[in-house]
């Protein structure tokens, strides 16, 4: 558990300097909100999954990739990272502080977006406690003879996991006041849906029952849309 903690703290720390260096100051209450609702929300459910699923979440949060991860799938989660969780709150702090483009939200909006975020982790945890192969990277898991996972969220959708990440990005965005931050989220769920769309390619190829999964349920990442 010690591990999971220090990660849950590395990946906080990672996110404030991405908040602060840009804004040029660490007097924005808004930022430090975020900060604990992030914290705070993954250190619940990482207390909950790990009651389920520990190996998951130690795999989790392993600093290092592994080898059998396909090259593309490498790129795709490094360009999630940048593009969204990483990028996003770069961009919010330097529209807020110093580029001023538009308009900010509304406290209703940002309040809404803020709620949004702790959303996407609280969806990210229940995710993880129905799939114990619901590991950072796409590859076959034969040490732990990896299978299809269809209760729970994904008996909705294909991708749940990943479905979080939407409302993750957009509610960060509105919550730190930054319409420019909102916009740019498009990029990374362009990347996502791109990943998405490799990744089903590799578990059709490789996942014995993804297929006839596949066709049970329609959806990859938005019921009723896609």
């Amino acid at each position: 558990m010690i591990s999971i903690l220090l990660r849950l703290v590395l990946d906080t720390v990672l996110v404030a300097t991405c908040l602060f260096v840009p804004a040029g100051t660490m007097a924005w209450w808004r930022a430090w909100v975020l900060l604990a609702v992030l914290f705070t929300v993954r250190l619940v459910t990482a207390l909950v999954v790990y009651r389920v699923n520990p190996a998951l979440l130690r795999d989790r949060a392993r600093m290092t990739l592994p080898r059998d991860q396909p090259w593309t799938d490498k790129v795709f989660l490094i360009g999630v990272l940048i593009t969204g969780f990483l990028g996003l709150p770069v961009i919010a702090a330097l529209d807020v502080f110093h580029w001023h483009v538009l308009p900010r939200p509304t406290p209703v909006v940002a309040g809404f977006g803020l709620v949004l975020f702790a959303l996407g982790w609280t969806l990210k945890g229940v995710v993880l406690r129905a799939n114990a192969f619901a590991t950072s990277v796409v590859r076959l898991q034969r040490e732990r003879n990896h299978s299809v996972v269809d209760r729970g969220p994904y008996r909705i959708v294909r991708h749940p996991f990943y479905a979080a990440d939407p409302l993750i990005h957009v509610g960060l965005s509105l919550w730190l006041e930054s319409y420019v931050a909102a916009l740019c989220a498009i990029v990374s769920i362009a990347v996502l849906v791109t990943r998405i769309r490799f990744e089903e390619r590799f578990l059709r190829r490789e996942l014995a029952g993804y297929t006839e999964y596949s066709a049970r349920v329609q959806y990859r990442l938005i019921p009723g849309v896609w």
